[in-house]
């Protein structure tokens, strides 16, 4: 059987990517991998989900940016105070 695979890709400084990592991580660790990748002063945080539904694959994805946004504006927030 078949299978899609999506790949998130994120750019900026490497705490920020940790950060972000740590607040989708404790949600549903196994519908995903990740990884971060340093590179000239910049990272990049890669999340990767694989599934054989696509309607599974979508609800993962959705979940993940949901969360990846929430988490983001939050360090906004905290940034700016």
């Amino acid at each position: 059987m078949e299978s899609t695979e999506v790949e998130i890709v994120w750019n900026g400084p490497k705490w920020r990517a940790e950060l972000l990592l740590s607040a989708i991580s404790p949600d549903d660790p196994e519908s995903f991998s990740s990884k971060i990748i340093d590179s000239d002063g910049s990272s990049e945080l890669k999340i990767k989900v694989i599934s054989k539904n696509l309607k599974s694959i979508r609800s993962t994805i959705d979940d993940i940016l949901v969360c990846l946004s929430a988490a983001s504006t939050s360090l906004d927030v905290i940034e700016k105070k």
